[in-house]
C-alpha cells in the first residue's frame, strides 16, 4: 500500500479549514460534502469506494459501498485530483465548529480506530472500511454500535472533532470515557462499555448509564464536545412550536420579541 504524499496547512482555532496540496495527479479521498473551496486545475468525482485498491472489481466496490451503508455514512466518496499544471490546492472542514486532527498513518503502525462521523479526508491510498466490535456490551450500549470506522494505509489522515481535543498516551492503563467523547484510538487498546457506577448514580449522575473503557498501551484522542450532546442542548432550548420560550435572559428576550412584533 502507497499513499500518495500530500501536503497540508490547518486554518483557523476553533472552526478549522484544513487546506491540502496536491502535486500534479494527486489525489485526496474526503467525505461527501466536506469540501469549502478549490484552485480551478482540480478534478473532483464520487466514486464508489476509497479507490485504495483499484483493481478489486465490481463485486468488491459493492461491498465496500455496504460497509459504508452501515456506518451511516454516503456509499461514495468525492476523490479530488489535480488535473491541471503545478500544484493546486483543496479546501475541507467539518459541518460543525471544532478542530481538525491530522494524523500520519505510518506513525500508528498503519492504523487507527475512530468514531463512525470523524473521518474528514485522506490521501489516495488510504482504506476506509469498518471495524466490528465483538463484545455485545459495546455494541448495544456504545452509543456507536457494534461498527467503528477503520482507517488503514501509509500516508497522510484527518479527522475532525467537536471543542477542545486531548491526546492521551497510555500505558497499560484503563480510561473510562463517556461513550460520544471518544475520537480515536490506535490498534491493540481493547474497547469496552461499564456501568456507570452504582444505580443512583446511574439514573441520577447526569452521566449516562454507562461509560466507555479503553485499556492497554497506545494513544487515544478525546474530544471536550461530541455534536451529540451540542445537539441535544440545543433541541432541550429550543421553543417549543406553538408555545413560549423560557431560555436565558427571559426577561429581555421577552421584551426583544415584543418589539419585534412576535407575541
Amino acid at each position: 500500500m502507497s499513499s500518495h504524499e500530500i501536503d497540508y496547512t490547518i486554518h483557523g482555532d476553533d472552526m478549522q479549514v484544513v487546506s491540502i496540496e496536491l502535486d500534479p495527479l494527486e489525489t485526496v479521498i474526503a467525505e461527501a460534502g466536506s469540501m469549502n473551496w478549490m484552485d480551478s486545475g482540480i478534478k473532483f468525482e464520487a466514486i464508489m469506494g476509497d479507490g485504495s485498491q483499484p483493481n478489486k472489481g465490481i463485486l468488491g466496490n459493492l461491498l465496500d459501498a455496504g460497509k459504508r451503508v452501515l456506518t451511516g455514512e454516503s456509499i461514495f466518496l468525492t476523490h479530488f485530483t489535480n488535473t491541471g499544471q503545478g500544484k493546486k490546492e483543496v479546501s475541507f472542514a467539518a459541518p460543525y465548529p471544532g478542530k481538525i486532527i491530522p494524523i500520519d498513518l505510518n506513525t500508528v503502525n498503519g492504523e487507527i480506530i475512530c468514531q463512525k462521523d470523524a473521518f474528514l479526508c485522506a490521501a489516495k491510498g488510504t482504506e476506509v472500511t469498518i471495524a466490528f466490535n465483538k463484545r455485545l456490551g459495546a455494541g448495544f450500549f456504545g452509543g456507536e454500535g457494534f461498527i467503528l470506522q477503520k482507517l488503514r494505509g501509509d500516508g497522510l489522515a484527518f479527522l475532525h472533532a467537536g471543542g477542545t481535543i486531548i491526546e492521551r498516551e497510555l500505558k497499560n492503563e484503563t480510561l473510562l470515557i463517556d461513550t460520544g467523547c471518544i475520537v480515536a484510538f490506535t490498534q491493540g487498546l481493547d474497547y469496552d462499555i461499564e456501568r456507570a457506577g452504582n444505580l443512583k448514580s446511574m439514573f441520577f449522575g447526569g452521566e449516562g448509564l454507562f461509560l466507555a473503557t479503553i485499556r492497554g498501551t497506545g494513544k487515544v484522542y478525546l474530544q471536550s464536545l461530541p455534536f451529540s450532546r451540542l445537539a441535544d442542548r440545543v433541541i432541550q432550548h429550543a421553543p417549543k412550536a406553538g408555545g413560549s420560550s423560557k431560555g436565558e435572559g427571559s426577561i429581555l428576550g421577552g421584551l426583544g420579541r415584543l418589539l419585534d412584533g412576535d407575541n
